[in-house]
């Protein structure tokens, strides 16, 4: 088992990265959809979820993740700091307290389905691609 230290490095290394990567993407998504919704922020939680039922399957498989530096990294790190449940928290709220009770539970109901929906896609799609090489 690696040093605790040594996977706090590695878990910082990725949230540096995953932040940025969500700052970009979050970005990019709010100048193409406009801001009516927090489009970003759904697009970074859903794209998130589904690289993460990814990740799980490949690491159930012992295909990818297998040292825990590399979960530290990637799943602990990258996708903690890519993902960002506090800012969709933050922004259903001010939804809500400015009155547009209806986009907020509709923020509500798409993060939530669409999440779940994606991380259960990824893994259930990358099983079936190793169980198909496996083939």
């Amino acid at each position: 088992m690696p040093q605790f230290a040594v996977l706090l490095g590695w878990v910082a290394v990725g949230s540096a990265v995953g932040g940025a990567a969500r700052v970009f993407v979050s970005g990019f998504v709010a100048r193409v959809l406009g801001k009516s919704l927090p489009w970003g922020t759904l697009v970074v939680n859903v794209t998130g979820s589904a690289a993460i039922g990814v990740l799980a399957a490949l690491a159930e498989a012992e295909v990818l993740l297998v040292r825990p530096e590399a979960s530290a990294l990637v799943v602990t790190g990258f996708l903690g700091s890519y993902t960002t449940v506090s800012a969709f928290s933050l922004q259903t709220l001010a939804l809500a307290q400015a009155g547009d009770v209806r986009k907020a539970a509709g923020n509500v109901v798409l993060s939530l389905g669409l999440c779940l929906a994606a991380a259960a896609a990824g893994l259930l799609l990358a099983r079936a691609a190793l169980n198909g090489a496996a083939a």
